[in-house]
């Protein structure tokens, strides 16, 4: 068994992507962020890590941190192949600032992180990967889904703000640079009854898949379906530009959204947390 670091961004995707294409659901993200390195390397300031783990020209795992994000794990095919990614980021010496992944991954990995710095970390969210093939008929709110546009943008600012004020997780990614980037990428959807009243973003960033997330609806705004009517609708114009199937993250904690989502046709594939490093000594593991 063996890691090795790449520093060519297709080098990678050429030796990766097939493994990370077999189980797509659980590596939608992975998948991605190789789509937005790949068509939008702007957004990251700096090159990313890029390592695979590999045992008798076989991949075992795969590993992508891109610049002030979090470490981000594929499903493991031997265990200790996340002690030689733990190892190695220790040795690649740029502060991360946590890691997310499957449940199992993530908490193999914590451990020998642990061992080898003695730094603390906090679990931050449990959520649950999510799959559509086919939208199931819903209640539809008054209104319809329409792309955002530059007009948006201060309404959109406000939007994002509020949203990482309430998930209450330090994003690194200013709301300037997420609206810039959303807006650029078109894939932010807004659903307007008059006014724009819910948001969710979503695009083709796998070969036949999509992406759903985040989603957000104003306080004043919930409770009257917007928000089921907005992702029932992105999906279903992403299922009619081509896309086979739709994936999204939910937060475990928030029943209504998991409900919502299973009615519009999304069931559950896997579960992921997300974990973030305490630095300076503050807090304890849990």
């Amino acid at each position: 068994m063996q890691l090795r670091r790449f520093d060519s961004l297709q080098e990678f995707c050429d030796r990766a992507q097939d493994y990370l294409l077999q189980y797509e659901a659980e590596h939608n993200l992975l998948l991605g962020i190789l789509h937005t390195l790949r068509h939008y390397p702007e957004r990251y300031p700096e090159p990313p890590y890029l390592a695979i783990v590999e045992a008798d020209h076989r991949v075992l795992a795969v590993a992508i941190h891109t610049p002030l994000y979090k470490l981000v794990l594929s499903k493991a095919m031997d265990l200790d192949a996340l002690q030689l990614i733990a190892h190695d980021i220790q040795e690649y010496g740029k502060p991360i600032p946590g890691v997310s992944g499957l449940v199992t991954e993530v908490a193999t990995f914590l451990l020998s992180w642990q061992a080898l710095t003695g730094q603390a970390y906090r679990r931050v969210m449990e959520m649950r990967i999510h799959q559509l093939t086919q939208v199931q008929p819903v209640v539809t709110a008054k209104g319809h889904l329409r792309l955002a546009t530059e007009r948006d943008r201060a309404l959109l600012l406000d939007w994002f703000k509020a949203f990482i004020a309430e998930i209450g997780e330090v994003v690194s990614e200013t709301p300037e640079r997420m609206v810039e980037t959303g807006l650029k990428r078109q894939s932010v959807h807004l659903w307007d009854n008059g006014t724009p009243v819910s948001w969710a973003s979503g695009s083709q960033s796998l070969p036949t898949a999509a992406r759903i997330g985040p989603v957000y609806t104003p306080l004043e705004y919930r409770r009257q379906g917007y928000a089921t009517a907005c992702v029932a609708a992105l999906s279903q114009k992403l299922l009619d530009q081509g896309c086979d199937q739709c994936f999204l993250f939910t937060d475990l904690a928030n029943s209504t959204s998991n409900h919502i989502y299973q009615q519009i046709g999304y069931y559950p594939v896997c579960d992921w947390h997300d974990y973030s490093f305490i630095f300076e000594g503050k807090g304890t593991a849990n």
